[in-house]
């Protein structure tokens, strides 16, 4: 399974950007997805992540109402809306997959790096003040 995250840029504090997420090999469907970013000198962080269906959706608290997460099974796609963007949003952005399609019964498990199998390479996404 590969993943390959695209779509970051520079922006401006309060602009919008839609990152993606293509998946190749496996069934799309069967896996429960997921964004992290990770800050200059900093770990790497939960934002948001999908069920393998679509149906569920969790999110961080730092980008809960600012982000949409959502997935197109049928073009094996992943995406993240990002809203109201922020200086502090400023990291590289990653797409992850885990081999079950359902989200863990805990937060805690949901946002966890370990729960993952498959992780792509990264997009940069930096918001100017």
């Amino acid at each position: 399974v590969q993943l390959q995250a695209s779509g970051g840029g520079l922006v401006q504090a309060g602009d919008s950007l839609s990152l993606s997420c293509a998946v190749s090999g496996g069934a799309f469907n069967m896996y429960t997805m997921a964004w992290f970013r990770q800050g200059l000198g900093k770990e790497r962080a939960f934002v948001a992540t999908i069920s393998g269906s679509g149906a569920a959706t969790e999110y961080s608290s730092s980008v809960k109402g600012r982000f949409t997460i959502s997935r197109d099974n049928a073009k094996k796609t992943m995406y993240l809306q990002m809203n109201s963007l922020k200086p502090e949003d400023t990291a590289v952005y990653f797409c992850a997959a885990k081999s079950n399609p359902y989200l863990s019964p805990s937060m805690r498990a949901r946002a966890s790096r370990d729960a993952y199998d498959y992780w792509g390479q990264g997009t940069q996404v930096t918001v100017s003040s």
